[in-house]
């Protein structure tokens, strides 16, 4: 006879399934509930060569679009300009004198809250693929791929959640296809927060072969403040990070000649780094920078001409290094698309300071000056940011912990320093800051910057250089923005001085920053 009714076997079964399909779709739902982060950082990348920013030097399409898409922060600026400290600072939410960073030689404390924990306490998947030069290993991500300290361009090494394992080819199209590796094979029933970390552009701006011919025979637009001075500014005065006199022909213009006559500080230190090519790189490498070895050799430059020729050389390694950025956040946009994610994906891009394209005839970064103090900040997210728009807020490096956790709906901790940047996103007239704090500790180093803390408002920036000296400058951004003219000690800005260190000392009780010396 035909059972007309199921066996309770099979009603048991169709409730388990049942079960199980609520399950599935209550997680994909929970998980789409919760935006989805990737945050791609470079390092050392101007704003001047961003074109959402400036195009003088580079267009820049792939990161334009995240600004076009999503928006664009005009006055977005860094705590303390140097590589780890940004690092640990955008990790904490707190300033380096809070988190421990103050300089590159610390080794980062992991036990520390961070961003990323909170996020995977919180249910998300994390991971973090390319640069970290924090010196311990990396705490709060279920994955991490990491360059070995500051890591190769070529053929680099990776740690790989404990391992050491060798990988071939270009840094950055490398980083690139473990991100999208990992992204293929995550838990997909989970929010994820993906940290792409690029080595470039940091120096010494060993561009992909792949991209030699790029600006063949551009010449540049030099700064009108290359040759400066440094009148009035001693700080300015002694660094040692000058196109002019710092910039070495070999490790940083490739002038590696075969007959060894080009005999510079770091030449064997660049001979190291080309050890680690393959042959097939070699080849090309040599191929493209022979010609220019030999006819710098028979120019004989100096002088004036020698430090243009050393600029216009600096840009084109450096402008290389920033295209291959530009197409591999391109391909990373476009898998995000692909794979149906774009909605619900916060995409930040950002620097970890940003970087002196010859201004004040500099390179590398460090000083509160503008070209460093500022960063680029471009954010995508189509559920809570309309394309287009801009926000002129002065925002800072110390919001990034907070900003992710509050879009993600986790709580902010009440010891983050930093600011949400979501009341940006939702309300019409946000409260919002009026002054930034900033604190650079890294003296004595190789480039000699002092040590110097101050306070930066929406129109004037005071600072002050310590340690083993004892200076004041005074900038007015509206009529001076290139900081040539240092006001400090004119009479008819004494009541402005005074106010703005009254503002500044109320930022130092504000952050809990009591200025030592023993770092």
């Amino acid at each position: 006879m035909k059972q007309l009714f199921p066996s309770l076997q099979s009603i048991c079964l169709m409730v388990m399934a049942a079960g199980a399909l609520a399950s599935c779709s209550q997680s994909k739902q929970q998980a789409q509930a919760h935006p989805n982060i990737v945050f791609i950082m470079t390092d050392d990348h101007s704003l001047q060569t961003f074109s959402t920013y400036d195009d003088r030097f580079i267009k820049t399409p792939n990161l334009d679009r995240i600004a076009q898409e999503g928006a664009v922060f005009r006055n977005s600026f860094v705590s303390n300009s140097i590589c780890s400290p940004s690092r640990a600072v955008m990790l904490t939410g707190k300033h380096s004198h809070v988190n421990g960073q103050v300089h590159n030689g610390c080794v980062f404390d992991g036990s520390q809250q961070t961003f990323p924990k909170l996020l995977q306490a919180a249910g998300y998947q994390t991971s973090l693929i390319g640069k970290w030069h924090l010196r311990s290993l990396p705490t709060g991500f279920n994955n991490y791929d990491i360059l070995v300290g500051q890591g190769n361009y070529y053929n680099s090494p990776f740690i790989t959640n404990g391992d050491t394992l060798p990988t071939d080819g270009y840094v950055t199209n490398v980083i690139t296809d473990k991100s999208i590796n990992w992204l293929e094979h995550r838990d997909k029933d989970k929010p994820f927060c993906l940290l792409v970390h690029h080595k470039a552009t940091h120096r010494i701006w060993q561009p992909d072969t792949a991209l030699f011919n790029l600006f063949k025979g551009v010449d540049f637009p030099v700064p009108d403040n290359f040759f400066d001075d440094y009148e009035g500014r001693q700080a300015a005065a002694e660094q040692n990070m000058s196109v002019i006199k710092d910039m070495d022909l070999v490790y940083d213009l490739k002038m590696l000649d075969k007959e060894g006559d080009i005999k510079t500080k770091y030449r064997k230190a660049y001979e190291g780094m080309l050890n680690g090519l393959t042959p097939e790189q070699r080849a090309a490498w040599d191929k493209e920078y022979e010609p220019v070895i030999k006819a710098f050799k028979k120019a004989g430059l100096s002088g004036k001409e020698l430090a243009l020729w050393k600029y216009q050389r600096y840009m084109h390694d450096y402008l290389r290094c920033v295209a291959s950025v530009d197409n591999n956040v391109g391909r990373l946009l476009d898998y995000l698309d692909q794979q149906g994610l774009a909605d619900n994906t916060i995409v930040v891009y950002t620097s970890d300071q940003g970087f002196y394209m010859g201004e004040h005839g500099w390179f590398d970064k460090r000083f509160m000056y503008e070209e460093s103090m500022r960063t680029p900040l471009v954010m995508r997210y189509p559920q809570k940011i309309k394309p287009g728009t801009e926000y002129n807020q002065m925002v800072q490096n110390i919001d990034y912990a907070p900003t992710f956790l509050d879009l993600a709906g986790v709580k902010v901790p009440a010891d983050m320093q930093g600011q949400s940047l979501q009341p940006l996103m939702t309300s019409e007239q946000p409260q919002w800051r009026d002054a930034l704090y900033y604190h650079y500790y890294e003296f004595p180093n190789e480039h000699m910057v002092k040590r110097h803390y101050g306070i930066r408002t929406n129109r004037y920036k005071l600072i002050h250089f310590y340690n083993n000296i004892d200076t004041w400058e005074l900038y007015d951004l509206a009529n001076d923005p290139k900081e040539m003219h240092n006001l400090f000690g004119q009479k008819a800005y004494d009541s402005l001085v005074d106010s703005l260190k009254q503002q500044l000392h109320a930022l130092q009780v504000q952050y809990g920053d009591t200025i030592t010396s023993t770092y």
